[in-house]
């Protein structure tokens, strides 16, 4: 027998990356998103043609959210002009995930849509 188990957060992500993504496939060729999932750390980016090579994709990650269990607790980071991830300080903490993407839609300091 198939085990079935359904990640409620993984759920989650989907369902916000999903409201995410344009509808026009036309517009969706242009941009789009995605995630990646390994049960502790969401990776999501922006899914976009290489600028002087449109046949070729990048994934441009925007946000990464971590799940301490030993704290039973999400982190939210943002990506650096360097590259580097930081602790999204203005809110980087919190016991639900929910919280966190409401943070990352807000985007209050542009730090995650520019």
């Amino acid at each position: 027998m198939k085990n079935t188990t359904i990640d409620i957060n993984e759920s989650t992500i989907k369902k916000y990356v999903e409201s995410l993504r344009p509808d026009n496939p036309e517009i969706r060729a242009q941009l789009d998103f995605g995630y990646s999932y390994d049960g502790k750390v969401v990776l999501l980016y922006e899914i976009r043609p290489v600028w002087n090579n449109p046949k070729e994709l990048q994934q441009i990650e925007f946000a990464k959210i971590r799940f301490y269990k030993s704290k039973q607790e999400w982190n939210l980071y943002w990506m650096r002009a360097s590259g580097k991830w930081e602790l999204y300080e203005p809110f980087p903490k919190s016991t639900h995930l929910e919280k966190i993407i409401e943070i990352i839609k807000e985007d209050k300091h542009h730090c995650f849509y520019g």
